[in-house]
């Protein structure tokens, strides 16, 4: 019998203040970073990548972050007001008739809703968060758990600057 291959197209979306956070306090450590490099291909576990898109509260963010995720991914950060809760809804909002499945990176049960109203369009829906600091709820809503662990980060090291000699 013939392989028959199944193209499942994916967004990601990720509430960075959400995860960054959840990272911080697990690992106890502020400068712990999402290494997407190794997540991304992880949770798409050989689907196709439609959009990567990274949601993040304030104005400090990283150039060198925005410019990996293009060049790796095509992926864009986009700063938000207040929480990334809104935007990451109406993104989802209007990519749900372009994909299969919506990977929400956020354990926050603020997107209960949003799970429950993409399932019920017939997008799958799968969260990929930390385990101890998703709401149960929010699983609960959502098609498939992708637990993010110390595997996935790692801690930054500033570079060492050299005093200039004169």
């Amino acid at each position: 019998m013939d392989q028959i291959l199944i193209n499942q197209s994916v967004a990601i979306l990720c509430d960075g203040n959400n995860i960054e956070r959840s990272i911080h306090d697990t690992s106890k450590n502020k400068n712990a970073m999402i290494n997407f490099d190794t997540l991304i291909p992880k949770l798409l576990n050989g689907r196709g990548l439609n959009r990567m898109i990274y949601f993040r509260e304030g104005k400090s963010i990283s150039t060198k972050l925005a410019d990996r995720l293009h060049e790796n991914f095509y992926g864009s950060v986009i700063p938000c007001h207040k929480s990334a809760d809104i935007p990451l809804t109406i993104k989802a909002m209007q990519l749900a008739s372009k994909v299969d499945t919506i990977i929400i990176m956020s354990g926050d049960s603020d997107f209960v809703e949003l799970a429950t109203h993409l399932r019920a369009e017939g997008v799958r829906v799968e969260i990929a968060a930390i385990r101890h600091t998703t709401a149960q709820i929010l699983i609960d809503n959502s098609d498939y758990m992708h637990e993010i662990s110390s595997d996935d980060w790692f801690i930054y090291k500033a570079p060492k600057i050299s005093p200039t000699k004169k």
